[in-house]
Order: structure tokens, then C-alpha cells, then sequence
């Protein structure tokens, strides 16, 4: 077909896509994804050996429509889960909680359950190593925040002080953790300027 000016006429889904710059904020995955692969390359490097907690749940009733496709139909969890991720770094037992909010401008503590801090705290007793790693979904960034900070703040709000974890206070007690191709997550640089 010919057209005017020997030019072809765009349409406007091909101009949107030429507008369109690439957004790399979301890249698909969601923080326990991307600890998952930082975990892995870990253990292929001989770096850490850490691992996801499987959640404790006891299955009530299941249907067999075919032998190949059994269906869960009723399940409960046997007990209260404790954090999320646990292993050895460096010789030391580290134990991990891993959180994203959509909030910029803090961290809500109700996003944390009251075992967990138990547990965080116990970790921490025995000299095991605990801590948060938060992502601040808007703003793509992601943070290893110490447990002191964690227990600092959950102790205030059971006495009438704030529910949530300041954004800045998050910059200025946490590390930054840049993303990074194979160790996503790479948590361990932050580790090392925190406990080592």
C-alpha cells in the first residue's frame, strides 16, 4: 500500500511502545524469590549454607480425583512459624525474617508477629545472629536492619510508643542492599560490617 510522505502510519499501541522506557522496579520476582537465589548461589560459592524454614502444616483432607492430581482441601498450621530463613555464615548461626512494605515512608511493626521477636530475641541470646531484611517496595530498596533496631522499637510500641519503624531510621541503623545479578540479595557485605 502506498502511503503519503512514503511513510507507514503507526499505530497507537506501536508509539505507546516506543514511548515506553523499561521499568527494571519490579523485575518479576518478590523478596523471598530473590533471597531464595541469593541462598543458592551461596551454597554453590561455599559461601553460606542458609535455607527457607518450610511452614508446619498438617493436612486434614484430601481429594484424589486421579491418582495424578490429588487436591488439599483442608489444611491448618500446627504451630506459630518463627522466621523465615536460618543457616551458618562465617561460623555463626544467623536466623532472618524477610518483609516488603508498600509504605515509603516507614515500616509497620504489625507487619511482625509477637514469637517472632520472641524468637529473634532468643537467637540473639544464645549468640546466633537475627535480623530483618526489608524492602521498600516503592522505592526499590532493600535493607538488612539490625535486631537491636527491630527489638528497640517493638519494646517502645508496647509501651504506648510508635508502630513502625521510621524510613530514616531504617537508612541510618540499616545497610542498603544493592541488587546484584547472581547474589540478589547479597546480605552477606552487610552481615560483615554489622557482626564481623
Amino acid at each position: 500500500m502506498n502511503y503519503p510522505n512514503g511513510k507507514r502510519a503507526q499505530s497507537k499501541h506501536s508509539k505507546a511502545r516506543q514511548k515506553k522506557k523499561p521499568d527494571f522496579s519490579n523485575r518479576g520476582m518478590t523478596l523471598e524469590e530473590d533471597i531464595n537465589a541469593t541462598n543458592e548461589h551461596y551454597l554453590r560459592a561455599g559461601i553460606a549454607v542458609v535455607h527457607k524454614k518450610p511452614t508446619p502444616v498438617q493436612i486434614v483432607q484430601v481429594d484424589y480425583p486421579k491418582r495424578s492430581a490429588a487436591v488439599i482441601k483442608e489444611a491448618y498450621f500446627k504451630q506459630a512459624s518463627t522466621t523465615d530463613f536460618n543457616g551458618v555464615y562465617r561460623g555463626r548461626y544467623i536466623d532472618f525474617e524477610a518483609k516488603e512494605t508498600k509504605n515509603k515512608t516507614s515500616f509497620p511493626l504489625s507487619n511482625i508477629h509477637q514469637h517472632q521477636v520472641d524468637h529473634m530475641k532468643a537467637v540473639e541470646q544464645h549468640e546466633g545472629i537475627s535480623f530483618l531484611i526489608l524492602k521498600f517496595t516503592p522505592l526499590d530498596e532493600v535493607y538488612v536492619v539490625p535486631s537491636s533496631c527491630v527489638f528497640s522499637f517493638w519494646d517502645d510500641q508496647q509501651n504506648g510508643g510508635r508502630k513502625s519503624i521510621p524510613y530514616n531510621t531504617v537508612q541510618q541503623e540499616g545497610i542498603l542492599v544493592p541488587f546484584h545479578f547472581q547474589a540478589r540479595v547479597d546480605y552477606r557485605k552487610a552481615l560483615d560490617k554489622l557482626y564481623f
